[in-house]
Order: structure tokens, then C-alpha cells, then sequence
């Protein structure tokens, strides 16, 4: 995932949807004043006395989504899931896939040159198998979160071997074990000016654009079956930076293919702003369809909606505000055939890694913490929840099972 927010295109996103006299991002301030009514159509007319129990089994997200062929999920640690009851039940009753949100990158997976952490690894996979929940890895290949002591021993005349290496071991300790892997993460770049748009980070720098070749290839020997993913964010809008960087990505995928590379799914990352809406998703749908076209499966890999945007800073408007946006974004990739995955960039707003990132206002108090998750700090159901069931349940043209 990136951690890197994208000024311009949230200028875009600001400027394009806010409305006079509305209180956040596509809502209306009439629609604002009947909030509870929108909550409930949200929450499918569940009362407050069955509303819990209406969530879990049937009513759970992990049933909704395998009625229409999906798998769902979010980003966790195990070390989390070991130390908080009230969220390893929401996953344990909720999903059917996770994915480590930092453990399995580079950085943490190689305290040294020569050695290897895969215990947080291990234990997420193990607790996945104890549940029935299935684990994608998270990555294999990225400009970021590197080890400490990449820069002072990475050279041009070793790279290939350390790459290697490091995808051979571990895609190697977890054959058989995971779902899929991101084996090369955010590889585009267009600001960085290549004609191709390749990000100039330091894997291009020591290989040149080979090593995404060599990312993949290294992959599917070291595991035959995992599904091999390229994972990118900053392609979920028809925004002129989101347009460029949608047709690099496209034309990269297009030349692994043509180039024999082994490739299964492309990640959309889905890191998106309250207010997006299906106004902005023309060129998005086309790239899915084109991405279909080649063979490949789509997945879903970051999702959180940064209500950074909103104006209003009561916690309901906010919810209601990132609940529309869940609606209108998941509804427009369920029709799309080859989405297969659809993950949240963690389970419940206490644990987002945009808990830094504040709403601007002109007072200078303190703003209300993010709210971009179906579950809240408290653990309970948000407005995106029932609104991620609903989109689940809009999905048609897929056989039930």
C-alpha cells in the first residue's frame, strides 16, 4: 500500500463534488437531516434489538460476498488477533480472507542480510487455517518499507541475486499456504517522467524494468499454484493523474502478458476519497474490462474511504457520507465478472493507518479521528458495513452457490 497522499487529485475531488450548503461530500444537508432514516435503509431495516444478530452467519459480510463468488476481508497482524478478542471475532465472523498488513514485506521479513522473520508470518497463516480463512501475501517486491540495511549492501552486481533470493525463500516458506501473493507492489510511477512510466525507485535503479520480470518469474518457481498479483493504488478515478497512470499500468500488464510472464489478477488498491461516485469511474471500468480481457482476475487489495474531505465533523454525517461512498464504488466493481477479492485496509477505524490523518478546518481544535472502515473504534458495525452487504447482494450474472 501507499502511504503517500495524492494533493492534487484530492484537490480534484474537493472542488468537483462538495456542494453549496452541504455538510460533507455527496450529501445533501435535507439528506444529513434525515440521517436515522438513510442509516436504517443502510442497515436493511434491521431493528436495534436484532441488528447484532443480523450481522453474523448468514448476515455476515464473508456469506454475502460467497453467495455472489467473492471472497472478503481485511489487513490484520496477528499479533493483534492474539491480544484482542473483540476483533479477531469480527474476523473469525466476518471474513474469508486476510492479508498481513506490514509483517510479510521485506522490512520486517529481513532483520539482516542473512536472516529471516516469518513467525508473524507463520501465525497469521496458522490462524487462518485454524478458521477456514484463506491468506494472500503482501509483498514480495516494493520500493518501500525495505530492510535498514538495504541501501548500504544493495548494488548493481547483487540485486539480482538478493531479489531472487528473497522471493525464492519466501515464497518458498509459504507454498501451498496462501491465496495469492503481491509480488511486485506500485511499480508506476508517472510523475517520475520515464516513458514508460515505471516508478524510479531503487529495484529499477539496481536492475532496470526487468525485475518485475524477474519478481514474477522467481514467484511461480518458488510456488507453482499461488495466484501472482500486481498491486497498485491511484487508478480509481477518471481524474487526469488517475487516467495516465491507469493506461501505464494497463500497457505494463499488457507487456507481461505478451511477454510470457506469469501473471494471474491485477490489485486495485481502492485507497479512495468520500465522495467518489460512478461519475468517476468510466475509465475504470474499461481498464477492468481490458484487464478481463487478458485472462486475468481483479481484486480489491486496500480498500478504506478518507473522509478527509468531509465537512462535517459529526461522527453520523461522516458515516453516512463513507457508507455512500462504499455503496457507489463496490457496486460499480460488482459489475465487473473477474473481481474475485474485495479487502479493507484494516478491520475497525481504531487501528486505520490514516489514524494521523485529520480533517482540515479553520479553527485550529483538534478534528474527530478518521472514520474509513465498516467497523468503529468500538468495534460495532458502521453505515459502510450494511452498505458493503448490499453492494455484495447487487451483484448478478454470477452463479450461487
Amino acid at each position: 500500500m501507499t502511504r503517500t497522499s495524492n494533493p492534487t487529485r484530492r484537490e480534484f475531488i474537493s472542488n468537483g463534488l462538495a456542494a453549496s450548503g452541504a455538510l460533507a461530500l455527496g450529501v445533501s444537508a435535507a439528506e444529513l437531516g434525515t440521517a436515522h432514516a438513510q442509516r436504517t435503509r443502510f442497515r436493511g431495516g434491521l431493528d436495534q434489538g436484532s441488528e447484532r444478530r443480523g450481522i453474523t452467519g448468514p448476515g455476515s459480510l464473508k456469506a454475502h460476498a460467497s453467495a455472489r463468488g467473492l471472497l472478503t476481508g481485511a489487513a490484520v497482524e496477528a499479533q493483534l488477533l492474539a491480544t484482542n478478542p473483540s476483533v479477531e471475532k469480527i474476523v473469525v465472523d466476518q471474513y474469508s480472507i486476510l492479508v498481513a498488513e506490514n509483517s510479510m514485506k521485506m522490512g520486517p521479513m529481513r532483520p539482516t542480510p542473512d536472516t529471516f522473520s516469518f513467525e508473524a508470518g507463520d501465525a497469521l497463516v496458522a490462524f487462518g487455517d485454524a478458521h477456514g480463512i484463506k491468506v494472500r501475501g503482501h509483498n514480495l517486491c516494493w520500493h518501500s518499507q525495505l530492510p535498514a540495511w538495504f541501501n548500504s549492501v544493495a548494488t548493481k552486481d547483487n540485486a539480482h541475486q538478493l531479489l531472487v533470493d528473497h522471493i525464492r525463500t519466501v515464497a518458498g516458506h509459504f507454498k501451498g499456504k496462501l491465496q495469492s501473493w503481491d509480488v511486485v507492489n506500485e511499480a508506476v510511477q508517472i510523475s517520475d517522467g520515464r516513458p514508460d512510466g515505471l516508478r524510479n525507485g531503487p529495484w529499477l535503479k539496481l536492475l532496470g524494468p526487468d525485475f518485475i520480470s524477474l519478481a514474477f518469474r522467481t514467484a511461480r518457481e518458488a510456488d507453482p499454484n499461488v495466484l501472482l498479483t500486481y498491486n497498485d493504488y491511484g487508478i480509481e478515478t477518471d481524474h487526469p493523474d488517475d487516467v495516465k497512470k491507469r493506461a501505464a499500468v494497463l500497457q505494463l500488464v499488457r507487456d507481461m502478458k505478451a511477454n510470457n510472464v506469469p501473471i494471474d489478477a491485477v490489485g486495485i488498491q481502492s485507497h479512495i476519497h468520500a465522495g467518489w461516485s460512478t461519475s468517476d469511474g468510466n475509465g475504470l471500468r474499461e481498464f477492468m474490462r481490458r484487464i478481463r480481457e487478458m485472462g486475468l482476475k481483479i481484486f480489491v487489495t486496500e480498500m478504506d474511504v478518507n473522509d478527509d474531505q468531509i465537512k462535517s465533523e459529526d461522527p453520523a454525517d461522516i458515516d453516512l457520507a463513507v457508507a455512500k461512498t462504499y455503496r457507489e464504488y463496490l457496486d460499480l466493481m460488482m459489475q465487473e465478472p473477474a473481481l474475485a477479492v474485495v479487502i479493507t485496509w484494516g478491520v475497525t477505524d481504531a487501528h486505520t493507518w490514516l489514524a494521523g490523518r485529520r480533517r482540515p478546518n479553520q479553527t485550529q481544535q483538534p478534528t474527530p479521528p478518521q472514520r474509513p472502515l465498516p467497523f468503529d473504534a468500538q468495534n460495532q458495525p458502521k453505515e459502510a458495513f450494511y452498505a458493503m452487504r448490499q453492494s455484495f447482494d447487487s451483484r448478478s450474472g454470477v452463479t450461487l452457490r
